[in-house]
C-alpha cells in the first residue's frame, strides 16, 4: 500500500482520538502547582528548621529531586505524569525523573555500560549545552563591560 505523506498523515488524524485539552491544562496546572507548592513549603519548612533562604531553597531542590527519583524507581512517577502532563515535567522533578528512568531501564546491561552509561543520555546534552551557554555569555559580558568602560 502506497501512500503519500499527506495521505499518511491525513490517515492517522482519522485514527487519533482527540486530547481533552482543557482537561489536560487543568491536570498540569494543579499537579505543577503542587510540586511548586510543595517546594515553597518545604523550603519554609527549612527555613523553620534554622537554614538561610539560600541553604533552605537548596534544601528543597534537593528534597524534591530524591523524591521525584524515587516515585520513579518506585513506579509511581510515570503514572502521575501520564494524567499531568507538562505539570510533571516542568518542575525540578522533570529532569530528576529523565534522569533516573533511562538508567533504571537499562540496570540490566551492568552499573558501567548500562545504568552509569545511559543515566548521561540526557544530562550529558543538558550539561553541554548550559556550560557552553554560560561560558558564551560571560565572554560576551566581559565585551560589553570592555565596550563600556
Amino acid at each position: 500500500m502506497k501512500m503519500t505523506n499527506q495521505e499518511y498523515g491525513k490517515y492517522v488524524e482519522s485514527k487519533a482520538k482527540p486530547s481533552p485539552i482543557w482537561k489536560d491544562l487543568c491536570w498540569a496546572f494543579v499537579v505543577g502547582g503542587g510540586i511548586c507548592a510543595l517546594g515553597q513549603g518545604l523550603a519554609a519548612l527549612y527555613q523553620d528548621l534554622g537554614a538561610f533562604r539560600e541553604e533552605a531553597g537548596t534544601w528543597s531542590s534537593i528534597t524534591l529531586i530524591f523524591l521525584a527519583a524515587l516515585l520513579t524507581g518506585l513506579g509511581v512517577f510515570d503514572d502521575i505524569a501520564k494524567r499531568a502532563g507538562a505539570g510533571t515535567l516542568v518542575p525540578i522533578t522533570g529532569f530528576s525523573n529523565a534522569m533516573a528512568s533511562p538508567a533504571l531501564e537499562f540496570k540490566s546491561e551492568g552499573l558501567v555500560l548500562g545504568t552509569g552509561a545511559k543515566l548521561f543520555t540526557v544530562a550529558g546534552p543538558v550539561l553541554a549545552y548550559g556550560i557552553s551557554a554560560s561560558v558564551l555569555y560571560g565572554i560576551l559580558l566581559c565585551l560589553a563591560g570592555a565596550l563600556a568602560g
